[in-house]
């Protein structure tokens, strides 16, 4: 966690003053950093608590580090401190402590002040807020409080007690400092805890040596007898008692390092990010769906004898195919058909690939007819390359609109299927030739080589190919057409865009249109509204345009049975109480 955990001191002669704090530092130490034992340091004392290896060989004092003798050091002047070390933790030339994550390889370093002149500013004004202004009623206890300038802080106010202080205690305060706001807040109960013990300790301790103090010469009746002298010169030696002299504990300094770094690393540890999706979209409920009518199909098979002989017609179901010219019946369920299989040559690689084959005109006509639910009909020697083009042309289509039939040896009705491959030699009914309902795609030898540029070395070219685009409806290419079909042009021709994220323009761009569908099917079906508040909802959605109504009826066939049973029971829910009232 990158945070800082200070402990801070109100000085009755200097004011707020920060005592010890502890900070991450997630680079190398300077150089010079740990390079020896220090002389006259206690014995090495290595502790293993939480994963971090605490040391007392830390390192020796340079300008970089410690307090600088130079005018400019961050630390405060030396004529600011106390006599007695009651504004100072560590002694002169203590060089610290550090504790190493060997996890992480993160350093946990302690010291009376930050070495960075601006972390030093930010702890400083901390520290003096914490215990001046932002206090809790009764001036103990937990506050919040900061800015996105000078970070937040988290503030826990206490006091210890001092048999030679006003009042016979002294103030002082844990804070915890960080500029993430939120991970501050939600780490709120956690850090009361721990901080909370950690004070508890600190009291006890304290406590034990006021009562003996108290005990052995009480300084109540003392000052009641005591003639009356200046506040300030009666208690100029006691002022600066330190908190290593108020807990009688000599190892106090280490023990609050050892307690600091683990609430850093314990509190860093205790929250981590995760990616919520939310709420499952359209195209996730289908699948689902028709993972489950698979199974329940699989199971009947597999129940059943196998009396009955093949269909003679190709069948199909929505968002899944079944070609006929195929030895084996295999249905794959949509989520492993969106991309090209690996058994076979991928031609078309994407929709930006095919709208740059096709050519500009072409491909607005044809994506137009896929987007209004139009019959797209391709007919082609090649099994590959119309797969290759029902796999790109089906992404611009909730999974629920899509029916296949991949390769035929006769014409099928709209009605069974939206993409319809079909062999060179299958008749078209005229009607459908001229039909304002159906595009036709047909894949010929090209009269000349290098037709089409090749686009990817390692697949098979499209030079030997031309694909003549034809229509009943040829003004398809020249209307304004649907909002979403200029959106993905636009994302189409942005040479910015990689292939990856054009696939999630697509994916975002589908569910904004699902939501839409979502409101004008309970506004039309459901509610049954009239048909003047219908246009008024259009209006509202953006959609009132010809195309876009076409587009979201269409659409509307591909809504989850899921979604639609969930929507229907609870609106008949209400209705049903009310007849029972």
């Amino acid at each position: 966690m990158n945070a800082i955990v200070a402990l801070c001191h109100f000085c009755e002669l200097h004011g707020p003053r920060t005592l010890f704090c502890t900070e991450v530092l997630h680079s190398p130490l300077p150089q010079g950093a740990g390079s020896g034992d220090i002389a006259g340091q206690n014995e090495q004392a290595e502790e293993e608590e939480g994963g971090i290896q605490m040391s007392s060989r830390i390192r020796s004092h340079s300008p970089a580090e410690g307090a600088s003798a130079d005018s400019s050091s961050p630390g405060p002047k030396k004529s600011d401190m106390c006599e007695a070390s009651g504004c100072r933790s560590l002694a002169g030339g203590h060089p610290g402590y550090v504790s190493h994550d060997k996890e992480t390889s993160i350093k946990y370093v302690s010291h009376q002040h930050p070495n960075h002149p601006q972390l030093f500013s930010i702890v400083r004004q901390a520290c003096v807020r914490s215990l001046s202004c932002e206090v809790c009623p009764g001036r103990e206890g937990p506050i919040f409080f900061g800015d996105e300038q000078h970070g937040f802080v988290f503030s826990h106010t206490f006091f210890i007690k001092d048999s030679l202080a006003r009042g016979f205690q002294r103030w002082y305060s844990i804070i915890t400092i960080m500029m993430d706001r939120i991970y501050l807040i939600n780490s709120w109960p956690f850090l009361l805890g721990k901080i909370r013990g950690i004070i508890d300790e600190l009291q006890g301790k304290a406590l034990k040596v006021f009562e003996a103090e108290q005990f052995g010469c009480p300084q109540r009746a003392q000052r009641m007898n005591t003639a009356f002298t200046p506040f300030l010169h009666q208690r100029n030696g006691n002022a600066a008692r330190s908190l290593t002299s108020l807990t009688n504990d000599e190892n106090l300094w280490a023990c609050l390092h050892t307690s600091f770094a683990w609430l850093l690393k314990a509190c860093g540890s205790r929250l981590t990010e995760k990616l919520l999706e939310g709420a499952p979209t359209e195209d996730t409920l289908v699948q689902m769906e028709k993972l489950a009518d698979l199974k329940e199909e699989s199971e009947g098979w597999d129940g059943s004898e196998e009396e009955e002989k093949p269909s003679s017609q190709p069948d199909v179901v929505e968002g899944q195919e079944l070609s006929k010219s195929s030895p084996e019946t295999s249905l794959m369920p949509d989520c492993n058909s969106w991309n090209v299989s690996h058994r076979r040559l991928s031609v078309f690689r994407s929709l930006r690939h095919m709208r740059q084959v096709l050519g500009a005109s072409a491909f607005r006509m044809l994506a137009w007819h896929v987007l209004m639910g139009n019959q797209v009909i391709w007919k082609a020697r090649d099994m590959d390359l119309v797969q290759s083009a029902f796999d790109v042309l089906r992404t611009m289509l909730p999974i629920g609109c899509v029916r296949i039939i991949p390769y035929s040896d006769q014409y099928e009705e709209a009605y069974r299927c939206n993409f319809l491959g079909l062999s060179p030699h299958v008749q078209i009914p005229p009607h459908i030739l001229s039909s304002e309902f159906a595009v036709l795609v047909e894949v010929r030898a090209a009269t000349r080589s290098s037709l089409y540029p090749t686009l990817f070395d390692d697949e098979q070219s499209l030079n030997k190919y031309e694909f003549v685009v034809t229509s009943g409806s040829p003004v398809a290419a020249d209307r304004v057409g649907p909002t979403i079909l200029n959106k993905i042009e636009a994302a189409l021709t942005n040479q910015n865009l990689s292939v990856d994220v054009v696939d999630q323009c697509l994916v975002c761009l589908k569910e904004e249109w699902m939501n839409k569908v979502k409101v004008l099917f309970k506004f039309t079906k459901v509610d049954s509204r009239p048909k003047e508040d219908t246009q008024k909802l259009l209006s509202i959605l953006g959609a009132a345009e010809e195309d876009n109504v076409k587009l979201l009826k269409f659409w509307m066939t591909g809504l989850s049975k899921t979604y639609k049973s969930h929507l229907m029971s609870t609106v008949r829910s209400p209705t049903s109480s009310e007849s029972r009232n």
